[in-house]
């Protein structure tokens, strides 16, 4: 079923489904595997639920989130109302830049595959005693995983891709946050994201011991050891972000936000498939579909210091462009007659529309960037990466 047929749906099969649920004979669907790429040339595997139940979810979830909202604490900055990443990120350098420069980084070894529905079902019955509801939610807990053809079981774990999943997990990892504040610690966490902040290394060891310990015993979750330890600012990332010193006469021990370099790749990597020569784009399509890209990047990364960054890349996607319309045009007739429409004398654009250069070396030579200006790509739709930051920057 579409999404878009889901009103009819609801209509005509409300109350029957009503029922099912309330007798107990609901059947949850199988959901879906859907792996989408990540860091590091490694994939992150999505369960999507069919649109039936991602509407049931969306329900239980708001229902749920009157009972425990109000009782997360405010160092939970995921997926939460009026709460958002950059909070997160700018209370990080408050903490660094306030002298807690000894960060525990704790990496929790694939989260949302980890979790045991058992404990999770005991913290929402605590406070939602509803045996229906919490029958559903286990259902949708198990279903199986439809994955190349085949069926898989599920005993533990939260789909991500599910309405439900931020929530479930803000639930579960609400007892980490009450530790940690009940120790009195600095702390931010982002989802199954976060760091402690303390003053000596003595002391960061310490915390992640014992963080280590609450962990394994009282949530049953396992860590990246790998991936985990005790940072100074300059080797800490938090959220795509890392840290640099304020080179400043008389400003000592203080931090300003920079992008981490894993970020700057991903946004590449996104930019130059959306500049494919091959993908079959009109030119406006091509200026809609990377304004998506980079605009969704830049509101998360709009607190770092990345303007001399962003001219960078927007030459480097103006030339990508330039190639994209380049190819395009395809015959050596057809160039020719374009160049000159473009204002160039007949003889030279004849000489250039057979040049024997490659076609990003002509991007990045006179022949387009003369004739397909920065002008001439605002006037068909364009807008620079540095434009859209220097709107949305804090």
């Amino acid at each position: 079923m579409q999404t878009s047929e889901l009103a009819e749906f609801i209509k005509a099969h409300r109350s029957a489904i009503c029922d099912q649920i309330i007798s107990r004979s609901y059947q949850t669907q199988a959901i879906k595997g859907v792996a989408i790429p990540k860091g590091g040339g490694k994939t992150r595997l999505l369960g999507v639920p069919t649109v039936v139940d991602r509407w049931l979810q969306q329900a239980v979830g708001q229902q749920l989130a009157i009972h425990f909202e109000l009782d997360f604490e405010t160092e939970s900055y995921g997926f939460r109302p009026k709460k958002n990443l950059q909070q997160a990120v700018l209370k990080s350098q408050q903490y660094i830049n306030d002298g807690y420069q000894d960060v525990v980084d704790i990496d929790l070894r694939s989260f949302f595959d980890e979790v045991q529905h058992y404990k999770l079902l005991q913290l929402i019955y605590h406070k939602v005693k509803c045996r229906t509801t919490l029958w559903l939610i286990r259902k949708w807990l198990r279903a199986p995983m439809y994955k190349n053809g085949r069926l898989h079981k599920r005993r533990k774990g939260l789909p991500q891709g599910s309405p439900l999943s931020p929530l479930l997990s803000n639930i579960l990892l609400d007892q980490l946050d009450k530790y940690l504040k009940g120790k009195g610690h600095r702390f931010i966490r982002y989802a199954d994201d976060f760091s402690i902040y303390t003053k000596s290394k003595a002391e960061a060891k310490k915390v992640g011991n014992e963080v280590y310990l609450f962990l394994k015993e009282k949530l049953d979750l396992p860590i990246n050891r790998a991936k985990s330890g005790i940072r100074r600012p300059s080797t800490f990332k938090v959220l795509g972000y890392r840290f640099t010193p304020v080179y400043k006469k008389g400003v000592k021990g203080q931090y300003q936000l920079v992008v981490s370099k894993g970020a700057w790749q991903t946004l590449k990597r996104k930019l130059k498939y959306a500049t494919k020569k091959t993908l079959p784009l009109a030119l406006t399509d091509r200026f809609n579909r990377l304004k998506l890209i980079y605009q969704g990047w830049l509101n998360n990364f709009r607190l770092g210091n990345i303007q001399a960054k962003l001219k960078k890349m927007d030459e480097w996607l103006r030339n990508r462009l330039r190639y994209c319309i380049w190819h395009d045009w395809k015959k050596l007739e057809r160039k020719r007659k374009n160049l000159i429409r473009l204002g160039i004398p007949q003889g030279q654009a004849y000489a250039w529309s057979r040049t024997r250069m490659g076609g990003w070396a002509v991007a990045q030579s006179p022949i387009l960037r003369t004739t397909i200006t920065e002008k001439r790509l605002r006037a068909k739709g364009y807008q620079s990466m540095l434009e859209y930051y220097l709107k949305v920057k804090f």
